[in-house]
């Protein structure tokens, strides 16, 4: 079994094939950001976001007295576009989880210095293991978003150190963590409730894999089309690709946005 920076090619271009010439390159690129002008008056800073991974906090839909979890939430970017949305919206609260007490730390100041009192104060942070958080409660979300830890394969190719320790033991551990994860949340979310699952990986392992598990295992789950909007703060996003089970956004064509993966679940009643 091939590992390390040649395993890694070998993987990825058996994938991709003729495609991962170019998008390896694009990996390199700088990302393409979004600044998230701060609503609080007392920090007129951004927050600056992957342009791609703003589509994910988008795609979930929100209606009103919805009870929404961000499951591994930290460093807190998604929470800020799920924030922005609830603020216009009566009635729906936003828990968002995170089982690293620093990363934690992070979320919560991040929370704080961005996002308004009246909107803050519909915001609780926790700190439970997300893939065993269905044992403490089940069907309680109307919402869900899990953008779950993957391979992030942009990170690897630009470190030497990280791609000389690649291997596809790595992949299958990510996509059982991955699994956990999902499992657990699908547990959580309510009847008729939606759930979206993201990553930044470019494994199929990871992505349409992982959802293709749910909608086997669970026979009330089912992926149904994402309605994103063209726009955000005034931000082009980027278009993304149609998989089996749903959406990957990918540089070599969107300009150094992503990558990202996300699929929209909804647990039929």
């Amino acid at each position: 079994m091939l590992k390390g920076a040649e395993g890694f090619e070998a993987y990825y271009a058996a994938l991709y094939k003729e495609r991962w010439s170019a998008l390896r390159e694009s990996l390199f690129l700088p990302s393409r950001y979004i600044g998230l002008p701060s609503e609080n008056p007392l920090e007129m800073r951004e927050y600056f976001l992957d342009a791609a991974s703003v589509a994910a906090a988008l795609a979930l839909p929100i209606e009103e007295d919805c009870r929404i979890l961000d499951m591994c939430a930290a460093p807190g970017g998604k929470s800020l576009i799920l924030a922005s949305r609830i603020a216009s919206v009566n009635g729906t609260s936003l828990v968002c989880n995170e089982i690293s007490g620093a990363r934690r730390n992070r979320l919560v100041s991040v929370l704080d210095t961005y996002v308004p009192p009246s909107v803050r104060e519909r915001i609780s942070v926790s700190g439970y293991d997300g893939a065993r958080l269905c044992l403490r409660e089940s069907e309680s979300f109307d919402r869900i978003l899990l953008d779950a830890p993957c391979s992030s394969e942009r990170h690897v190719v630009q470190d030497p150190k990280y791609l000389v320790q690649w291997s596809p033991a790595r992949i299958k551990h990510l996509a059982q963590t991955q699994w956990a994860l999902l499992s657990s949340a699908f547990r959580l979310l309510k009847g008729g409730g939606y759930l979206v699952y993201a990553t930044c990986a470019l494994s199929v392992c990871e992505n349409d894999e992982i959802i293709q598990r749910l909608l086997k295992k669970f026979d009330n789950a089912s992926s149904v089309p994402a309605d994103l909007p063209e726009k955000f703060a005034q931000n082009v996003l980027p278009r993304a690709e149609k998989t089996a089970y749903g959406f990957h956004i990918l540089p070599d064509t969107q300009k150094g946005a992503g990558p990202l993966y996300f699929s929209l679940i909804n647990k039929i009643p």
